[in-house]
């Protein structure tokens, strides 16, 4: 099941009513999963702007031969005409932007509201927020959900992944990247992983015990 809900957002009643089992309990072995690196959870960004936002996390199988496994693909051919081949693509490239940023866990969201704005991985360091998004096509487009968080969350900058072969600007702040350019294209953060850790520290959107983050 997981890894048909690879890159979608977390629901543990949803699996609580097919294991059979409350809902605790599967929250309890996700956490567990997520602490022995087979499972990222994304936790979800919130903060006061007038808006129903997203609340729970997104779950992400760490290893794309893993998640490849669990679905049957056996090769690339198999990959491409797979329903979850843009999940696939997501997740990986997310993973590889972490990397080459050298972002720590805790610096790492997503946003997404109810009214369908969202935004696939929002990195908070310090009092600066970039964004991205992860587009399995060479021509991407300006969204108006791309507008929205640029302006709601004031990004930065808004990285546009995409599976073409040139980097490119599209509007003010926003800038297509050819994911074969991202170890050229990307710049890491300050000071790497501990970029950041400094500012206040907030709590993560629904909560969490004793309010501490879980690791992405």
């Amino acid at each position: 099941m997981l890894a048909h809900d690879h890159g979608q957002i977390w629901s543990s009643s949803e699996f609580a009513r097919s294991f059979g089992v409350a809902h605790t309990t599967v929250r309890r072995y996700l956490d567990l999963l997520t602490s022995t690196f087979v499972v990222r959870q994304l936790p979800p960004w919130s903060e006061n702007l007038g808006k129903r936002q997203v609340r729970a996390p997104k779950v992400y199988l760490a290893d794309s031969g893993l998640l490849h496994t669990l679905l049957g693909v056996e090769n690339s051919e198999g990959l491409e005409v797979h329903p979850k081949v843009g999940a696939s693509w997501e997740g990986f490239m997310l993973s590889t932007v972490v990397h080459v940023l050298g972002a720590h866990p805790e610096q790492c969201y997503f946003w997404a509201t109810h009214a369908g704005a969202e935004l696939d991985l929002l990195i908070v360091a310090g009092q600066r927020r970039l964004g991205f998004e992860f587009k399995r096509t060479s021509a991407p487009d300006v969204t108006k959900s791309m507008r929205v968080a640029l302006e709601d969350l004031k990004l930065a900058r808004l990285e546009v992944v995409h599976a073409g072969s040139e980097t490119f600007p599209m509007a003010t702040n926003v800038r297509a990247v050819a994911a074969t350019r991202l170890l050229r294209d990307i710049e890491p953060l300050p000071f790497g992983r501990w970029a950041g850790l400094t500012a206040r520290r907030r709590r993560p959107a629904g909560g969490g015990r004793s309010g501490a983050r879980r690791r992405a």
